[in-house]
C-alpha cells in the first residue's frame, strides 16, 4: 500500500517561500534584518542599551522625625518623561498599622514588593507573637532587593513606622542600599524638598508644625519639579499607628501660600508726564 502524501507537500505559494531556498523539503530561514552588534565587552554593550531606552521618572517624597513621631509626605503624580499617566497614585503604602512605605522608582516594582513586605511582617507577628520592629522590616526589604540586584529594578523608598524603641526610619534602594536617618528625600524634587526641610526644620516642633512643613516642603518641590505634582498627602506616624494628616491638591496650596492680590480695590496707574 502506497499512502498519498501530495497534501503534506509544502508550497510556495502558501508559506510565502518564493524567492527561497529549499533545504530538505523547508523553506530556509531569512536573513537577519540587521548587522548584529560587533562589541568586545557584550555585558557593558547590554547596560547601555538598558540606559539608552529607560524612561525617566520622576516624584518627591520626604519623611522626617521629630519628637512626636514621623512625618510622611508625598506627591501623587506618575511620569514616563514628558508624558503624565496619572495625578492620582498612592505613593504612601500602609505596610501595617505602625509602619508605612514610600514609593519612589518604578511604581509597579515599589507596590509589589511594599505588598510582599507587608505580608512578610505580618507573618512575623503570627509566628512571634508580636510586631517586627522598623529596624527588622527594613533590613528584610533591603535583603530581598539585594537578591535581585542587577535584574532591573528601581525602588527607592523610605520604610518609616514606631515600634517598642519609638519611632525609626531608613531608607532602602533597590541595590540593596539600607541607610538610617532622621530626614530623608527620594525623587526628581528632593533636592527642593530638601531646602525647606534643612531651613524649617526643628525637633521640638508640634504635630500640627511638623506636618505643615511636610506639606510645604512637597508643594514647592512640585512648583519647580515637572514631574511631581498632583496632591500633597500627609501621614503622621506616632505611638497609636499611622493617620492621614491631610491630602491638598497643590495647585490649591499654591494660592494658599501665595495669595493673589485683588487690583479692583487699587488705584489705577496714573501716566505722569517726564
Amino acid at each position: 500500500m502506497k499512502f498519498d502524501t501530495s497534501g503534506l507537500e509544502s508550497t510556495a505559494s502558501v508559506f510565502g517561500t518564493a524567492g527561497r531556498e529549499l533545504v530538505d523539503g523547508f523553506a530556509a530561514a531569512a536573513p537577519p534584518a540587521f548587522e548584529l552588534p560587533v562589541t568586545k565587552d557584550f555585558d557593558g554593550f547590554q547596560k547601555e542599551a538598558v540606559q539608552m531606552v529607560k524612561p525617566a521618572k520622576g516624584t518627591t517624597t520626604l519623611a522626617f522625625i521629630f519628637k512626636e513621631g514621623v512625618i510622611v509626605a508625598a506627591d501623587s503624580r506618575a511620569s514616563m518623561g514628558g508624558y503624565i499617566s496619572s495625578q492620582s497614585v498612592k505613593k504612601i503604602i500602609e505596610i501595617n498599622p505602625y509602619m508605612l512605605g514610600t514609593m519612589a522608582g518604578g511604581a509597579a516594582d515599589c507596590q509589589f514588593w511594599h505588598r510582599n513586605l507587608g505580608i512578610k511582617c505580618r507573618l512575623h507577628e503570627l509566628a512571634n507573637k508580636r510586631r517586627i520592629s522598623v529596624t527588622g522590616a527594613s533590613k528584610l526589604l533591603a535583603n530581598i532587593l539585594f537578591s535581585y540586584r542587577g535584574m532591573g529594578l528601581s525602588v527607592g523608598t523610605m520604610i518609616a513606622g514606631w515600634d517598642e524603641t519609638g519611632p525609626g526610619l531608613y531608607y532602602v534602594d533597590s541595590e540593596g542600599g539600607r541607610l538610617k536617618g532622621t530626614r530623608f528625600s527620594v525623587g526628581s524634587g528632593s533636592p527642593y524638598a530638601y531646602g525647606v526641610l534643612d531651613s524649617g526644620y526643628r525637633f521640638d516642633m508640634s504635630i500640627e508644625e511638623a506636618g505643615e512643613l511636610g506639606r510645604r516642603a512637597i508643594y514647592h518641590a512640585t512648583f519647580r519639579d515637572g514631574a511631581s505634582g498632583g496632591v500633597a498627602s500627609v501621614y503622621y506616624v506616632g505611638a497609636n499607628g499611622w493617620t492621614k494628616l491631610s491630602g491638598d491638591d497643590v495647585s490649591e496650596l499654591h494660592y494658599k501660600y501665595y495669595p493673589t492680590v485683588s487690583t479692583e480695590a487699587s488705584e489705577p496707574d496714573q501716566m505722569v508726564e517726564a
